[in-house]
């Protein structure tokens, strides 16, 4: 396999936007993906991150003379219900295949993958992104077994060795290759956020770019805005977040636009982007199929998905994230923009669904509980590190509180207050209420009163109001609000203030 690389690394000067403007990138994504299973996909190893290096091991996985791979089905079942979630066709019939090369990673000397007859082809994933909702079509997804890890640092001796952990080789993976239908850097992060909300709803996969459980190779190529043909491409490797990838590609089409314009020719190769740096690097020139000298595996049968087991993972398939947005936007009337942030996991839209089961039919609208969640809950969840399934406020809990406020018995502002508590002590928002005298004042004579003290105690801003200073109401609403803690009916309060101001 040739390791020669191309000689440049530009851009060194930025390109201008109008010299941009008159090419058009063409972006693919073949994205890794580790299934969510706990064994290795041809062995009984563990797939359990963190352990200690080369621990999760067997003569399987590590390639030794004798020892035979047994296909995992959790695997495949995980790598169909995948397939399904993406629209793609799953084939009753596939095969794995040998893709030779060497490398240090690779103990076997060949990776376990799928070329000619891969599980699924054809499928298709709808993205929100700048330009607007298109549709990415997905060409192949396919299972392979991962390679070791190669670590380059941290070692006394790391200037003159490379030290690999065995413990990834043999995790399960799928690749997932999409279409060149992506049209800019922010197509690409969209179609990426797509993806990984899907794999995450359907719990194919943890999706922890940090444990290297979702990876992302991108081919780019530029080519003239009009033109049909396609250009020369790169693949950029190492993109291991969703900032690096739109980084990267950003990089990558100014560094082949400014190329063409100084007379040069994209050559196909294999870069590798350099975070430090901020830019991609030649690696190596790139391969293609007949350098892997693809056969089929010997060792393993063909793979056989039938219609009953399809048919099975299709009807046991979550709703899925663009689904439920449409179905939230239809069916509770709230906004586009609360129903993305609602779905953005499995798990905040099923809260967000019991809380609104856990109300009795007409106590709140399902806005309210859209921007209790939104604005209350998610914030005091961020600031505690916590995900919303720890939430110490529980559906049924906050539905109590939001049906509190909407009858009146508190108001928005001591709701707020009352939300703070339930979140810091899990008690209920009633017995909050209760124990810190939190329920709404509405009786008029105790309303008068704070405010007839807030206007005698401020005299000058009375006059101005009375000269005509409409802006100096909100100064006293809320004085009176703030003598009361929050507790008076904010309708009374302005009702009963505008008489008294407007008095001579």
């Amino acid at each position: 396999m040739s390791r020669t690389a191309s000689r440049t690394t530009q851009p060194a000067e930025a390109v201008a936007p109008e010299v941009l403007a008159r090419y058009e990138p063409v972006i693919g994504l073949e994205m890794h993906v580790q299934l969510k299973t706990a064994s290795k996909i041809f062995c009984a190893c563990s797939t359990r991150f963190g352990n200690a290096p080369n621990s999760n091991t067997c003569p399987v996985c590590l390639g030794l003379p004798g020892a035979l791979p047994v296909f995992n089905k959790r695997a495949l079942e995980l790598a169909i219900r995948a397939a399904l979630a993406l629209h793609c066709t799953v084939h009753q019939r596939s095969r794995f295949a040998r893709k030779n090369y060497f490398y240090p990673d690779l103990p076997k000397g060949y990776q376990i993958s799928m070329y000619e007859m891969p599980l699924a082809t054809g499928g298709w994933l709808e993205v929100e992104s700048g330009a607007g909702r298109k549709r990415i079509g997905i060409t192949r997804l396919h299972l392979e077994d991962d390679a070791a890890k190669n670590m380059h640092e941290g070692f006394p001796d790391s200037a003159e060795k490379t030290y690999i952990d065995y413990n990834r080789g043999g995790v399960p993976l799928i690749e997932i290759v999409s279409e060149p239908d992506l049209r800019s850097p922010e197509d690409a992060h969209a179609y990426l956020t797509a993806l990984r909300q899907v794999l995450l709803y359907t719990g194919v996969s943890d999706c922890n770019m940090e444990e290297g459980s979702l990876r992302c190779d991108a081919n780019v190529s530029v080519r003239p805005r009009g033109a049909q043909k396609f250009g020369t491409k790169a693949e950029v490797k190492n993109l291991n977040s969703f900032r690096y990838l739109q980084r990267a590609l950003e990089y990558e089409i100014e560094r082949q636009v400014k190329h063409i314009e100084s007379g040069g020719q994209v050559t196909q190769e294999t870069r590798l982007y350099n975070v430090a740096a901020g830019r991609t690097e030649p690696m190596r020139s790139k391969e293609f199929a007949h350098d892997y000298r693809y056969f089929p595996e010997p060792d393993l049968l063909p793979v056989h998905a039938g219609a009953a087991l399809c048919a099975e993972i299709a009807a046991a398939l979550p709703e899925l994230p663009d689904a439920r947005r449409q179905r939230y936007v239809a069916n509770f009337g709230i906004t586009p923009y609360a129903a993305a942030v609602l779905t953005d996991s499995r798990e905040l839209g099923d809260y967000f669904e019991a809380v609104m089961a856990a109300a009795a039919v007409g106590s709140f609208p399902a806005k309210t509980a859209a921007n209790w969640i939104q604005t209350e809950l998610l914030r005091w969840l961020k600031d505690a590190g916590q995900e919303i399934t720890e939430s110490p406020v529980a559906p049924a809990a906050l539905a109590e509180l939001l049906a509190m406020v909407e009858r009146g018995e508190v108001t928005a502002a001591s709701g707020k207050a009352i939300f703070e508590r339930m979140f810091a002590t899990g008690k209920p928002a009633k017995q909050i209420a209760g124990d810190e005298n939190r329920t709404q004042i509405s009786d008029s004579a105790a309303v008068e009163t704070a405010c007839r003290e807030v206007i005698e105690k401020n005299p000058g801003q009375a006059a101005k109001f009375r000269a005509g200073n409409e802006g100096v109401f909100k100064f006293f609403v809320g004085q009176v609000m703030r003598a009361t803690r929050g507790q008076a009916n904010p309708q009374a309060v302005n009702d009963i203030l505008r008489r008294m101001l407007s008095a001579a």
